[in-house]
């Protein structure tokens, strides 16, 4: 994968998927939704990729279908992978990136906070063995606080914390650039985090309340507090709507992302 940013912006996003945890279509399910032909209502699970102007690459989240979204998008070198929390739809794919460390020749460097990274340990257990069967992934990982603003080479980055029902979670800001999902509420405190971001990407699970994911009218409440130039709405279930009818009754400023969309920041 190559970008071209000399006549860009500083940052190119490009959303690897913007489902929810089961994806869509659904198995099994024959909703106008599900049943749709418009590429855009295909939606992969939550993940996207960022490229700084520098060529810095990284991924936040590495769900089950990081191996497809690599291919996809060509991506033939990665620098890190930013965890928002380690629900399956989020981290399940982290196993694949065993082809970066073989073509690396590295680790590959894991970010994400204490509750998020002791289940990743838990989960990969294998990864962290004394004793490796050879070719399992290698992961480096590192705790990061709230508090504490982090680099990745050129990228600084800004954790904020969210919470998904009573967990919380990590959403990133890099730049005038900020990236939510599987978020419920968010404090006061953190939301200041937000102050001046101008592209904003915020989940929006469907219109009907849920208990753990802000609903589309949430999602709007936020996205109008924060006021970007330009805000995005992902991970999206079925239940939210067509995506070309769904579109219509979104303000100017405000679009579903679609999984392939790029944008530049």
């Amino acid at each position: 994968m190559g970008c071209n940013l000399d006549k860009m912006g500083n940052l190119k996003i490009i959303f690897l998927g913007t489902g929810t945890s089961q994806g869509v279509p659904l198995i099994g399910c024959h909703c106008e939704v599900c049943s749709s032909n418009n590429q855009k209502d295909k939606r992969l699970r939550t993940s996207c990729l960022i490229e700084s102007k520098n060529g810095t690459r990284v991924a936040i989240d590495c769900g089950p279908d990081f191996r497809q979204q690599m291919l996809n998008y060509n991506v033939d070198r990665l620098d890190a992978i930013l965890i928002t929390h380690s629900h399956h739809d989020h981290v399940s794919g982290l196993d694949d990136v065993r082809s970066y460390n073989y073509l690396q020749k590295e680790a590959m460097p894991i970010y994400g906070n204490d509750i998020a990274l002791k289940d990743i340990k838990k989960v990969f257990s294998y990864a962290f063995a004394d004793t490796k069967y050879p070719g399992l992934p290698t992961f480096n990982l590192f705790d990061i606080d709230k508090s504490e603003k982090f680099k990745i080479k050129d990228l600084d980055i800004t954790p904020i914390e969210v919470m998904h029902y009573h967990l919380p979670i990590f959403a990133y800001r890099i730049g005038n650039f900020a990236y939510i999902t599987d978020a419920k509420k968010i404090s006061k405190e953190e939301e200041k985090k937000l102050e001046g971001v101008e592209f904003l990407v915020v989940n929006a699970l469907r219109k009907q309340e849920h208990f753990s994911h802000f609903t589309l009218a949430e999602a709007l409440d936020l996205i109008k507090r924060i006021n970007p130039k330009q805000a995005y709405l992902t991970h999206i279930s079925h239940y939210l709507g067509l995506h070309n009818e769904v579109e219509k009754e979104l303000p100017p400023n405000i679009s579903l992302a679609y999984d392939g969309l790029t944008i530049e920041v």
